[in-house]
């Protein structure tokens, strides 16, 4: 955890894993504003930790930071460190949430993890903390629930 941006405007290797992974965090400008940032990522992919195939998710992450901001290079090279980890979709879902949680200090997050089917039957995984604040836009995640082909 650091509070200066050690990987922006410098080139950095993928993580070898998320425990490696370092996340990087940005003084907030309007700390004293209650407002939703979102990340969305639709090509999350991690591994399945008993057959070692690949999972794939659609994941949307929604804070209202207090002090300070996530740096978004450090997220995509956290994001994508997962690729060679196996862990089951709950894990990977809520481990990316209380990561978050534990480097910002947010006043609110909310992590949803669509996951794609495997063995016929999509993992829908959302975690929260804090309390939203009376007034703040939280839009809907904008995923639509799985619905195969028909």
């Amino acid at each position: 955890m650091t509070d200066r941006p050690l990987q922006l405007g410098v080139s950095a290797a993928l993580p070898a894993s998320p425990e490696e992974a370092v996340l990087d965090r940005v003084p907030n400008p309007h700390p004293d504003v209650d407002y939703v940032a979102r990340f969305t990522c639709p090509e999350f992919t991690s591994l399945c930790p008993v057959t070692g195939q690949p999972d794939f998710a659609h994941l949307v992450i929604d804070y209202v930071p207090d002090q300070f901001l996530v740096e978004s290079k450090s997220l995509k090279l956290y994001m994508g460190s997962f690729r060679n980890h196996g862990a089951f979709h709950e894990d990977c879902t809520v481990a990316v949430g209380k990561r978050l949680v534990d480097l910002l200090q947010p006043r609110f997050l909310r992590i949803a993890g669509y996951w794609y089917p495997r063995g016929g039957i999509p993992i829908d995984v959302f975690w929260q903390t804090g309390k939203l604040a009376e007034g703040v836009w939280l839009p809907d995640t904008g995923v639509a629930p799985y619905r195969g082909r028909g």
